[in-house]
């Protein structure tokens, strides 16, 4: 091989071609490319490639190089080896995103082009679906190119010839995939020209190279318009996007496809049939039989079957989806948005997610099937007789247990895998029972159920692989959620007290509502704590930021505040002791306190506050004023603090409102406007303690969101 230090740029690229070209020959594949690394390492980009559908190419242009989960090429540069996927299927397991973007893929190899210590690039090849594994000697071949284009690339380099991607991918031709010429050529016209079909043939970029006189004419349009065009331009009827669809699928995936079409010169339904090669793809016309599209499709649905996710509503469906089930955050969240895409875009009627949990089956979401077989299902043993591939214990879910997908196209194949389940009638016709793993284990299934009877396709198949990984991740992160928020919750619970006092002469209620965002549990709290007979303390703070510590701080602090109020001291003399401890606990906090000694007998109210919100009193006739207790510091600020008491009278009817700044913070508004405008909607709420409650938390978050955790106390004097 030439040194890339003697070479011109134009000679290296050259070079470059003719391995690549020979590498993809001498491998069985029947596409490949290699891309150079920009600086950096981030990003890949396409400077040729061969036999890639026109459509694969603009797709394949950059692609970023950050985790391995990107793709075959952003793993094998980062790990530095050689990959191997073997199956469409497998493919889609590893890189879900990226097969829903590539539905066709079967067989693909990846290998970095590494010289020195650096990465230069990375080679792809596309093998077909049907290809067998990729064995040692193809493997050396492969990976040999690889380390002779990096080393070019490193001696241009070290030349002064840094090669650059142009700003086009360049497409290079293909070896012959029969490089004698035909003995007799005339004899070949000859014998295509009788046949009653028309014949076309079409380059990788979809151009006609030939065409014969029968399809010309069956097409509507002259051999030399053909000539050099795409088929779907030449042809405008064949324009729509399933015909190049249709051409991309068979030259990804190298099995034949056909599908129906309607002339619309003369209404005659033709069919066309695709074989494809590493060269191009061999167009076949003729009139349409009444079966059409036959069972020797390998792509396309059988008959009979309802468009699958190969339209272009289906596919916004499966991206809608993709998209959003990467923010789902519950699992209500992850089943409306599967029964809300998924269904549409595969046409299908039904889907389960049924997950194991403590030897048991439970389905965490559903929808259509009846509530009858879901109660049926739900929280079986798994060692049970009931048919559930992959979730009971015998030998035919062992497939599922691996990850590997089960497609039943009709009740008699379901009927051979499950023999149990002739005693189950769910009213459909076909089913996909999907793996759900997520790092490395498996942990249920995604049953999608169809009406009808139905041929699962190699596309469809890949597809449903794909989006079932997708649901695999979403739905483990969101039980993952959905747990941690439920201890959170439970956590916040058991701070918080169980029941409110009954006292004599107080009528009181509380709220406590977490922020919307998040599941940490909040510093947020509250109490009223029975002093005597007639007399009650009641007291609200804020311990700083969310998480345990502030919860752990928080019941420090409520406990403190209880002890010190038995023991009946003054409520200065609460939040001095109170914040004398919250000192020598040294948490790195900070806390806002108000403490309020309450006597509805006398009818007066004792209040201390350390930097806490102001309390509201609304009068008995309704009027509220908004009480400027003398404040102290925060508790944690000095340890020496002192926090004066203010007396305050309560007459019988006279309402008293504590409340944390979650019920007063609100985006644009300043703090004396928002408690100016709290104390309005005080003077004007009525009803009962809870119904005031309500009005005061549905004008501070109208729309429900809430940026902080909020309590709200409520003290009548009866």
């Amino acid at each position: 091989m030439a040194n890339g230090k003697d070479l011109q740029p134009a000679a290296v690229k050259e070079l470059l071609d003719q391995i690549v070209v020979r590498t993809v020959a001498g491998t069985g594949a029947h596409a490949g490319a290699f891309f150079l690394l920009e600086p950096g390492g981030e990003v890949l980009v396409l400077d040729a490639s061969l036999g890639m559908p026109t459509g694969f190419v603009g797709l394949l242009r950059r692609l970023r190089v950050a985790a391995a989960a990107d793709g075959p090429l952003a793993e094998a540069i980062l790990q530095r080896h050689l990959v191997w996927v073997a199956s469409g299927e497998e493919f889609a397991r590893r890189y879900p995103q990226l097969a829903l973007t590539f539905p066709f893929v079967g067989a693909v190899a990846a290998t970095p082009m590494v010289a020195g210590s650096l990465v230069w690039g990375a080679m792809l090849l596309l093998f077909s679906q049907k290809s067998p594994a990729l064995d040692a000697r193809a493997r050396g071949r492969f990976t040999t190119a690889a380390r002779c284009l990096a080393v070019l690339l490193k001696d241009a380099a070290e030349a002064g010839h840094c090669l650059q991607p142009g700003l086009t991918a360049r497409l290079l031709p293909p070896m012959p995939a029969h490089p004698s010429a035909p003995a007799h050529p005339q004899a070949a016209v000859d014998f295509i020209a009788a046949l009653p079909e028309g014949a076309c043939r079409l380059d990788v970029q979809g151009r006609i190279t030939f065409a014969d006189h029968t399809a010309a004419g069956l097409l509507g349009e002259s051999v030399p318009h053909l000539l050099g065009a795409r088929v779907w331009e030449a042809v405008p009827w064949l324009a729509p996007a399933p015909c190049r669809l249709r051409y991309q699928a068979a030259l990804a995936s190298q099995l034949p496809t056909s599908y129906t079409v309607k002339q619309p010169l003369n209404g005659r339904e033709l069919l066309l049939q695709l074989y494809p090669d590493r060269t191009g793809v061999s167009l076949r016309i003729s009139g349409a039989p009444a079966d059409a599209p036959d069972s020797r499709d390998e792509l396309a649905l059988g008959a009979g079957a309802a468009p699958g996710p190969a339209s272009l509503d289906a596919h916004y469906h499966m991206m809608q989806l993709s998209g959003r089930l990467a923010a789902a955050a519950s699992v209500d969240e992850v089943v409306d948005l599967v029964a809300g895409h998924l269904l549409v875009a595969l046409n299908a009627h039904a889907f389960a997610l049924l997950v194991a949990e403590a030897g048991r089956v439970r389905v965490v979401g559903h929808h259509g099937f009846s509530p009858e077989l879901v109660d049926l299902v739900d929280h079986t043993a798994l060692a049970s007789d009931l048919p559930l591939p992959g979730l009971t214990t015998g030998a035919p879910s062992w497939g599922l247990a691996q990850g590997v997908p089960s497609f039943f196209g009709d009740r008699d194949e379901l009927r051979a895998a499950y023999p149990e389940s002739a005693s189950i009638d769910d009213g459909l016709g076909a089913w996909a029972w999907l793996p759900l793993m997520a790092s490395g284990q498996y942990f249920g299934v995604c049953v999608v159920g169809y009406r009808q009877p139905r041929s699962f396709t190699l596309q469809e198949r890949a597809t449903l692989t794909a989006i079932s990984a997708l649901i695999s991740q979403a739905l483990d992160r969101a039980r993952q959620y959905d747990a941690k928020h439920q201890l959170a919750e439970g956590l916040q619970a058991s701070l918080l007290p169980r029941t409110l006092l009954a006292m004599h002469g107080l009528d009181v209620a509380a709220r406590y509502l977490p922020a919307s965002h998040g599941m940490e549990v909040g510093g947020d709290f509250y109490d009223l704590i029975r002093q005597s007979d007639t007399e009650a303390a009641a007291v609200i703070g804020d311990v700083e930021g969310h998480g345990v510590s502030a919860a752990g701080l928080m019941g420090e602090v409520r406990t403190a505040v209880r002890a010190y109020a038995v023991a009946r001291a003054t409520p200065g003399e609460v939040l001095a002791r109170t914040n004398h401890l919250f000192n020598d606990l040294d948490p790195g906090l900070l806390a806002s306190c108000l403490y309020a000694h309450i006597d509805p007998v006398h009818h007066i109210a004792q209040l201390a506050t350390a930097g806490h919100c102001p309390p509201l009193l609304r009068h008995p006739d309704l009027h509220t004023d908004i009480l400027a207790a003398p404040p102290g510091p925060l508790l944690g600020v000095a340890p020496t603090a002192e926090y004066p008491t203010t007396d305050i009278p309560l007459p019988s009817g006279a309402l008293l409102v504590l409340y944390t700044d979650g019920l007063i913070e609100t985006s644009g508004t300043d703090f004396e406007t928002a408690l100016t405008d709290l104390a309005a909607v005080l003077s004007r709420a009525t009803g009962s303690l809870d119904d005031i409650a309500g009005t005061l938390l549905a004008h501070a978050q109208p729309s429900g969101d809430r940026a902080d955790d909020t309590a709200l106390l409520l003290l009548k004097v009866c």
